[in-house]
This record gives C-alpha cells, sequence and structure tokens, in this order.
C-alpha cells in the first residue's frame, strides 16, 4: 500500500509531530501543516486533520497512529455500483480505475461571481488517495466542506484552476461569444496546462464533464490555436464516473467560494449565489449604494436579473 490517509485528533497529531519531529521538511502546499521524510516514507498534516502516509514505509508508519481499513475497490467509490444514465461518450469498460483528466466548471447559472474551470490528474496509483481523501460527487458534499478538502486535492494532484471574473465574462459576452464557447475555451485551457505540467506522462483518457455535444463543443474552439483532442471523452454525470472529475468540480467550486469571498467584501455583505428574486433585491440594492458600475463588475450583467433590479431600482427612486 504506498498511499494511506488516517483521520487523526489533535491530541494524536500532537504526537506524531513530536515522533517525526528530526525528519521535518518543509512543503509549502496549501493546507499542509506539518511535512516528514523518511528514507521510505513521506509523512503529511493538513489542516483538516487527516495524515497522509506515502512510500514503501506507508503501512508500517501509518500503523503506529491509527487503524488502516481495507479499502472496496475504487469503481464503487463514486457510483456504489448502481447503473448510471448518462448522455455523452461510451466510456471504456473498468473507466474508474484508470489514469484521468477530469475538468468540470461552475458559476454559469449565477448572476454573481465568476466563471471558473478545473481540471484534475488523477494518475491510477492516486485514486484510492484521493477517495480517502474524501473526494465524491460534489453534489454530495456543502460548501464548507469543499473549501476544506480542495487543498488537499491541490496538494497531491496535478490541476490547473481557471476564474475568469466579470469584467472580462461581460467584455467576451458583448463580443457575441456565448457561455458555451467561454466554457469550451476555459476547458480546453485548463485541460492544456495539465497536459503540459504532466509531460511526458499521458492519461489514459481526458474525460470533460458535458455541457455540449462533441462537435459543439469544438466548432466553439475552430478559431483556437492549440486544442485538445487525443483521447478526449465527453458524458454528463461525469463526476460520478471518474474521481478526476469529481475532484474537478471541488476545485472550480472552491475557486468560485473564494471569489464570492472577495467580492462581497467589496460591497460589506454576503453575495446570494444563483439567480433567484433574492438576487435581484440584492442587485438593487448594490445599484443604489454603489453605483451601476460596481454592479456591473460583480454581475454577468446579460442576466435577466440586471433588468429586474433596474425596474426596482427605478420604483426606489420615485
Amino acid at each position: 500500500m504506498s498511499n494511506i490517509v488516517l483521520q487523526l485528533s489533535t491530541e494524536i497529531q500532537d504526537k506524531v509531530k513530536s515522533y517525526y519531529a528530526s525528519s521535518i521538511i518543509e512543503r509549502n502546499a496549501p493546507g499542509v501543516v506539518f511535512a516528514a521524510k523518511l528514507p521510505d516514507t513521506a509523512i503529511t498534516i493538513y489542516k483538516s486533520g487527516k495524515v497522509m502516509f506515502q512510500g514503501i514505509g506507508a503501512k508500517r508508519e501509518a500503523s503506529r497512529w491509527g487503524e488502516i481499513k481495507a479499502k472496496s475497490p475504487s469503481t464503487s467509490a463514486i457510483s456504489n455500483n448502481q447503473p448510471i444514465q448518462t448522455k455523452g461518450d461510451k466510456l471504456p469498460e473498468h473507466f474508474a480505475e484508470l489514469s484521468v483528466i477530469g475538468s468540470d466548471e461552475t458559476g454559469t447559472g449565477d448572476y454573481f461571481g465568476p466563471v471558473t474551470v478545473a481540471a484534475v490528474y488523477v494518475p491510477q496509483d492516486k485514486i484510492e488517495l484521493i477517495y480517502e481523501l474524501g473526494v465524491k460527487d460534489s453534489k454530495m458534499l456543502n460548501d464548507t466542506i469543499m473549501k476544506r478538502m480542495a487543498p488537499d486535492i491541490m496538494s497531491v494532484c496535478t490541476h490547473s484552476i481557471l476564474t475568469l471574473r466579470n469584467e472580462k465574462y461581460n467584455e467576451l459576452q458583448a463580443k457575441g461569444y456565448s457561455q458555451g464557447k467561454i466554457k469550451a475555451m476555459l476547458h480546453n485551457q485548463a485541460l492544456r496546462h495539465v497536459l503540459k505540467k504532466i509531460a511526458p506522462e499521458q492519461p489514459d483518457y481526458i474525460l470533460v464533464d458535458q455541457f455540449a455535444e462533441r462537435n459543439i463543443y469544438y466548432n466553439h474552439l475552430k478559431n483556437v490555436k492549440e486544442i485538445v483532442r487525443e483521447n478526449v471523452l465527453f458524458s454528463t454525470k461525469a463526476e460520478q464516473l471518474h474521481v478526476a472529475v469529481a475532484a474537478a468540480s471541488i476545485l472550480a467550486r472552491y475557486a468560485f467560494l473564494n471569489e464570492m469571498d472577495r467580492l462581497s467584501e467589496t460591497v460589506g455583505f454576503p453575495l446570494q449565489k444563483g439567480a433567484s428574486g433574492k438576487v435581484d433585491e440584492m442587485a438593487a440594492r448594490i445599484w443604489l449604494e454603489h453605483g451601476e458600475e460596481t454592479l456591473r463588475t460583480l454581475s454577468k450583467w446579460h442576466f435577466a436579473n440586471t433588468e429586474k433590479a433596474k425596474k426596482i431600482v427605478n420604483l426606489k427612486r420615485k
């Protein structure tokens, strides 16, 4: 067993730190609070309380601090072996056990906040480790959990996270770029970044959480110089098909939430997610208190919420 993760109490973590004090190394990865390196094992403690043991001696060292539970096969970790109704490409057999780059996005349906896209490479030998870190379909996780998990994922997986802020989003949209085209360009760029980072290694496949059929996706990219095409598969509900997409979804959400926190600070109150009537009221409040230009920098201006907010502003100004 080359990768083992234990969830340990603060008391036990302190004992781990003391035990490996003579082997401390510096690790600046996100979420890392302690790291040590033995000749055959690396020990890393994360803010989440998870302690990871990596290397030939991982089982020996982990057994000093907690029970090592037997893991079920990786293919069942996301889907629990239940049939998944999807649309898109037919995936190879045992796809969940292959080395895959997954990509996903979030923020496209939110009036406030950016569009974020993440791509994550999970090689075969790290699949169980990513499950150990708690990665699953992000719809089964809340925002607090995802913000806590993301640094762990980032520290062990090659990844790329792109955040398209609304100033640029609105500029592209005004030029006639559809949201589908914007997403395709971001996915392609994130995938290129990851492929360059892992080169010369290559994934078995790339899986994109499908938001457009293959021909439409690539049509969006027809004027892009470098297009990722080799071994690219598309499927809906991709988070349930490979842990790489589930991890990408979490990182995309993490980036979205961080940007929402930043934008909330500029107006002095938490911004509402989504595009509901509450968003209309909040947009009108921002318009009245901070002006139209500030609202533009916070929002996807072409959404119907803008006109609804404008009506509310006009009523309140009468």
